[in-house]
């Protein structure tokens, strides 16, 4: 179960669907940027853009630390659309953990393999809709002691929701929604300088039009794989 503050009060979720568009760029140059950022760690292209990986819906969490194997893991954030039990559609901010060892083998693998670290915050997709491409999606890492920028881009780089909704599988839909107790991470903008690991990671969805704030910091707890 999943507990969301937002301006309306408290909302409670229990997750029954996750997935995680991929490869979800409005501009096809971005998109292949980001293939080609993946293919210098061995990840084949995609078949076809958008692709909507399914993963275990008990991957999320809102902990603050989180354990995962190894250490060749690294986070994205990524806008996440939440469906209620009623189907009203909220927006909170989501990383998109993947092992990116594994992801060299297969794609959907190494993201079933993470947990999904995702903020304890969310607004109205009503409230913000009309601005959705004003808002701006950050992140950071740790590295050498130092917080350093990772990822800044606005919305405006990534599919809009009515695309994505109506590109969605029929499993994951109700209508021309998001099916109740479904959460959908939206994608990510490129990494500055490369897709890497960080032991801490930190992000945020800032509202410049309503002049708030999402965010989201997690500590990743590396376990040893055994050999």
């Amino acid at each position: 179960m999943l507990t969301f503050d937002t301006p309306q009060g408290p909302v409670t979720v229990t997750p029954q669907r996750l997935a995680i568009a991929g490869w979800a760029g409005r501009d096809q140059a971005g998109v292949q940027h980001h293939i080609e950022e993946l293919a210098e760690l061995g990840v084949k292209p995609p078949s076809s853009v958008p692709l909507f990986y399914r993963a275990s819906a008990q991957l999320l969490t809102q902990a603050e630390n989180v354990e995962m194997l190894g250490g060749e893991g690294s986070g994205e954030a990524e806008v996440c659309l939440v469906s209620d039990a009623d189907g009203r559609l909220w927006v909170s901010l989501a990383s998109d953990h993947t092992d990116r060892k594994l992801e060299a083998v297969g794609v959907a693998e190494s993201k079933q393999l993470c947990a999904k670290p995702i903020a304890t915050q969310a607004w109205a997709l009503d409230e913000i809709i009309k601005h959705w491409d004003a808002l701006e999606l950050g992140s950071e890492i740790e590295e050498g002691g130092h917080s350093v920028t990772y990822q800044q881009g606005t919305l405006k780089e990534l599919l809009d929701v009515d695309t994505l909704l109506a590109k969605l599988p029929e499993n994951l839909r109700q209508g021309a929604s998001l099916a109740p107790n479904t959460l959908l991470l939206c994608g990510t903008v490129p990494a500055i300088g490369g897709i890497r690991p960080g032991a801490c990671f930190s992000m945020t969805l800032h509202d410049p039009v309503l002049n708030r704030r999402l965010s989201h910091r997690y500590h990743v707890i590396e376990l040893e794989v055994a050999q």
